[in-house]
C-alpha cells in the first residue's frame, strides 16, 4: 500500500508537524510541465529534531548540508537538530531530476517558504499562549521569547501531543531573517560522518532480510541479436534459482554474489549473437559526424555574419566519446511484493524513474515506489536508470526476495550512456582595433539528453529496448536554449556585432549518449575560450584585457579583474618557456554562476608530458550558503575536467565499444592533480547559483591556453594526450 504522508508523520512515533506546498513546475528545468505536488518538505518532531524532507538527490555535492542551513536560519533552529531524509517516491517532494546545476535555485526557495511558514504557524499559537503578538516574539534554536528572556516557550512545548499537516498554496511566505546564523558559514556536511564511520550509507550497503543477487549478461554490442543459450544448464549450477531471458534481455538470479557472477560468465559464454558491426570508429568519429544525418538549428543570430575575408580567423576543435567513470560501477535493489514494485537506486531522479519503470514493465505508477540511495558520485546520466530498471525486471520474476543487482566494470563503459562526440568550428573578424566584429560557429553532435523521465521516453532504457516487446527508441531530444544541449554556452557571453551561432543536431545515433556534467558547455567553453586566446594572441593583446574589451557584464568582468589580482598574472613568464599560464572563463549557461581560472603547468615537448602545477579560480555564485561546499564543488569540477582534458577518451570499434577498463581509459591519479586555490565573491543582495558544472569548460580551455604560451603550439582536439602534444 501506499503510505500517505500523515501516516508516514504518525508511523515515526513522534509528535510533528509537516509544511508542505504545491507549486507549478519549470518547464524549462525538466520538470514534465504542469502542477507537481511538492508533498512534505519539513517535519519538527517532538523529540527536538527536524526533518528535511529532500526533492533533489545527494549525489556528493552536499546540497542536503546547503538546504538544511537555509532552513535551519528560516525557521529559527541549529544546524545540529536537521536530519536529511532521501526522496522516496511514497513521501518527498517531486522535484523531478537533480541536474543542471539548479538544486539550490529550484530547492532553496521553496525550503525557505515552507520554513518560514511553518515559523509562523508556531509563533502564532506560540503568541497566544503567551498573550502577545508575533511581531513581539523572538526565537533563538526553537526557543521562543518574548520581549525579556523571562516569558520562554520552545517549539516542542507548542506541539505538545499533536500531529498538524499545515499545507499551502503557491504565493511565497516571507522571509523572517535577514541575519544568518547557519547561511553563509562553512557548516560541516550533515552526510559526511556516516560515511566516514561505515554507516550504510551507499546503494552497495542496502542489505534486505532474504537477498538474493543478480547479474545481467549484456550482448556484445549494440543492436546484437540473441540467436541462443544453454540456460538449462546454467539453472543448474550451484545456488542459481533462475535463469530469466526476455528477448535480447538476458539475467542470472542466484543465492550469493559469486554464484551470480559465476553463472553469468558461464551464461555469456554459452550465448550465440548476431552483431550488426556499423558503429563509427573513435579515429573516425569527427568525419563520421559531419556525413551524418542531421538537424540544423539556428541558436543564435544578431546582425549581418560576414566571414569571407582571407583576413578571417578560423579554427576547428574536437571532443571525443568521454564516459562517466564512476569509481563503483552500477547497483540497484529491487523487490516485487505483489501488487507493489519497490526499488533503490542512486539514479538522478526517482519520480521520473519511477514512471518510466512503471511503463516498462506495465505497472500502475502507484504501485512502483523508487528509493533514492547514493553511489560513490555521478554528475551525469550514468548506468543508474538502467540498473534499477534491469533490478526491477528480474524481480518481477522472483516474488517476495529482495534481487541486488551489480553491474560489472566492464557493464559500465559498455553500456552507460556516453558523453557525445562534439566537433565545433568557429570563425571571426577582428577590426583594425581589434575588436571583433563577426562571430560564425558551427557544432556538430548527438544528443545529450536521453534520460529516461516518462512514458514517452522509457524506451532510453536498456531493457525497454531489448525485452521481447520492446519500446520505441524516442526521436532525439534537443533542449531549448538558455539551458541547451549540445548547445549549451554555444551562444558567446562575449558582446560581438555580428553573430551566428548553428547547431547540427545528429540524428543517427551509433552508440548510447546522454548527459554528461555540464553537457556540451564543457566543449564549447573550450572552444570558445581557446579561440577567445588565439584571437587575443594574433592580436597581440593581454587575454585578460582582450576578453574585458568585449564585455558588457560587470559581474563578469569582476570576476576576471579579481583573477588577474590572485593569480599574479603579472608575472607571467616568457612566450614558449615551457611553463605556462592560460586563462579560461565563462557564466555556465550564461545564467547561472561565473568562474575564471588561471593553470599554471610544464610541459615536456620530448616526452608530450603535461605537468599541471596549480589552478587559482574566482566564482561568483550569487549569495554564498556555504563556502566550504561550494568550493568542494569548484575544485572536484577542475580536476574531473582536468582528467577530461589529458586523459579520457572512449575507444569504438566498428563492432563493438573497446574501452572495458581503467587500464584502457586511464584517468587522473592523485600525484597528477594541481594544487588548487578558489576565491569566492559573495553577493548576499543576489540569489544563489549552482557550480556544480561551471568549472568544465573553463578548465579545459585554462589548460589548452597555457599549453600554447608554455610551447607555441596550439592543441583544439581532446584529450591532450602525449603523442598528440609531441
Amino acid at each position: 500500500m501506499r503510505v500517505t504522508r500523515r501516516e508516514f508523520m504518525q508511523s515515526t512515533g513522534a509528535l510533528a508537524i509537516v509544511f508542505s506546498v504545491n507549486a507549478c513546475s519549470d518547464a524549462r528545468h525538466g520538470n514534465n510541465g504542469g502542477n507537481v505536488r511538492l508533498g512534505d518538505r519539513i517535519t519538527v518532531h517532538a523529540n527536538g529534531t527536524v526533518e528535511l524532507h529532500m526533492g533533489k538527490v545527494e549525489l556528493g555535492q552536499g546540497i542536503g548540508t546547503a538546504l538544511a542551513q537555509i532552513a535551519a536560519d528560516e525557521l529559527g533552529v541549529a544546524v545540529d537538530r536537521m536530519r536529511l531524509i532521501n526522496v522516496d517516491t511514497d513521501h518527498s517532494p517531486d522535484e523531478s531530476y537533480t541536474f543542471s546545476s539548479i538544486s539550490i535555485q529550484q530547492s532553496g526557495p521553496r525550503v525557505r517558504d515552507a520554513a518560514a511558514r511553518g515559523r509562523r504557524h508556531l509563533l502564532e499559537r506560540a503568541a497566544k499562549e503567551l498573550g502577545a503578538e508575533v511581531s513581539e516574539l523572538s526565537v533563538v534554536d526553537g526557543l521562543i521569547m518574548k520581549g525579556d528572556t523571562s516569558t520562554k516557550l520552545d517549539y516542542w512545548q507548542v506541539l505538545g501531543d499533536s500531529h498538524e499537516l499545515l499545507e499551502f498554496g503557491e504565493e511565497n511566505a516571507p522571509a523572517f531573517t535577514k541575519v544568518y546564523d547557519a547561511i553563509g558559514k562553512s557548516v560541516p556536511r550533515i552526510d559526511i560522518p556516516g560515511k566516514i564511520f561505515g554507516h550504510a550509507s551507499y546503494i552497495q550497503d542496502v542489505r534486505l532480510e532474504g537477498m538474493v543477487h543478480a547479474r545481467i549478461v549484456r550482448p556484445p554490442a549494440e543492436r546484437a541479436e540473441l540467436i541462443s543459450i544453454e540456460g538449462e544448464a546454467i539453472e543448474s549450477m550451484p545456488g542459481v534459482l533462475k535463469v530469466v531471458r526476455d528477448g535480447n534481455f538476458l539475467g542470472v538470479i542466484a543465492k550469493r554474489e559469486g554464484q551470480a557472477r559465476a553463472a553469468a560468465r558461464a551464461l555469456a559464454k554459452s550465448a550465440t549473437w548476431k552483431t550488426a558491426n556499423d558503429l563509427p570508429e573513435s579515429v573516425a568519429i569527427y568525419d563520421w559526424l559531419k556525413r551524418a544525418n542531421s538537424r540544423l538549428e539556428e541558436i543564435a543570430t544578431q546582425g549581418n555574419v560576414d566571414v569571407s575575408s582571407p583576413d578571417v580567423v578560423r579554427a576547428t576543435y574536437q571532443r571525443p566519446h568521454q564516459a562517466h567513470a564512476s569509481i563503483s560501477p552500477a547497483a540497484a535493489v529491487a523487490l516485487y511484493d505483489e501488487p507493489r514494485l519497490t526499488v533503490w537506486s542512486h539514479a538522478q531522479g526517482m519520480y521520473p524513474l519511477r514512471e518510466a519503470i512503471a511503463h516498462t514493465l506495465g505497472f500502475s505508477v502507484d504501485n512502483v515506489r523508487c528509493i533514492h540511495k547514493e553511489a560513490s558520485g555521478c554528475y551525469g546520466h550514468n548506468g543508474a536508470d538502467d540498473a534499477a530498471c534491469d533490478a526491477a525486471a528480474l524481480a518481477v520474476n522472483l516474488p517476495g526476495r529482495p534481487i541486488r543487482l551489480q553491474w560489472e566494470r566492464a557493464d559500465e563503459f559498455k553500456w552507460e550512456p556516453f558523453g557525445p562526440a562534439m566537433q565545433i568550428e568557429v570563425q571571426a573578424g577582428l577590426s583594425k582595433d581589434g575588436v571583433i566584429t563577426d562571430w560564425q560557429y558551427d557544432l556538430w553532435s548527438c544528443p545529450h539528453a536521453s534520460r529516461p523521465r516518462n512514458v514517452a521516453s522509457a524506451g532510453h532504457l536498456i531493457y525497454a529496448q531489448h525485452k521481447e516487446d520492446p519500446l520505441p527508441v524516442p526521436l532525439p531530444l534537443s533542449i531549448p536554449q538558455p539551458s541547451g544541449g549540445a548547445d549549451r554556452n554555444a551562444v558567446p557571453l562575449y558582446a560581438f556585432e555580428n553573430v551566428r551561432v548553428n547547431k547540427h543536431l545528429v540524428t543517427d545515433i551509433p552508440v548510447r549518449g546522454s548527459s554528461l556534467r555540464g553537457l556540451g558547455a564543457y566543449a564549447n567553453v573550450f572552444a570558445i575560450e581557446s579561440f577567445m586566446d588565439e584571437l587575443a594572441h594574433s592580436n597581440g593583446a593581454d587575454p585578460f584585457e582582450f576578453r574585458t574589451r568585449h564585455l558588457r557584464d560587470e559581474r563578469a568582468v569582476d570576476v576576471l579583474m579579481r583573477l588577474l589580482e590572485v593569480s599574479d598574472w603579472s608575472e607571467r613568464p616568457a612566450f614558449e618557456s615551457g611553463i605556462g599560464w592560460g586563462l579560461g572563463f565563462a557564466r555556465f549557461k550564461n545564467l547561472s554562476s561565473y568562474l575564471g581560472i588561471v593553470m599554471r603547468l610544464k610541459v615536456d615537448l620530448s616526452s608530450g608530458h603535461i605537468e599541471l602545477i596549480k589552478a587559482i579560480a574566482v566564482c561568483d555564485a550569487g549569495q554564498v550558503i556555504n563556502p566550504d561546499g561550494l568550493c568542494a564543488q569548484i575544485e572536484g569540477g577542475i580536476v574531473q575536467s582536468s582528467s577530461w582534458t589529458l586523459k579520457e577518451q572512449v575507444q569504438i570499434s566498428s563492432s563493438h565499444i573497446e574501452t572495458r577498463d581503467w587500464s584502457n581509459y586511464p584517468i587522473l591519479r592523485f600525484d597528477e592533480v594541481p594544487e588548487v586555490h578558489v576565491h569566492l565573491i559573495d553577493r548576499p543582495d543576489q540569489k544563489s547559483l549552482g557550480v556544480g558544472e561551471t568549472a568544465q569548460g573553463p578548465t579545459a580551455a585554462a589548460i589548452a591556453n597555457a599549453v600554447f604560451h608554455a610551447t607555441g603550439h596550439r592543441l583544439r582536439r581532446l584529450p591532450f594526450t602525449p603523442d598528440r602534444l609531441t
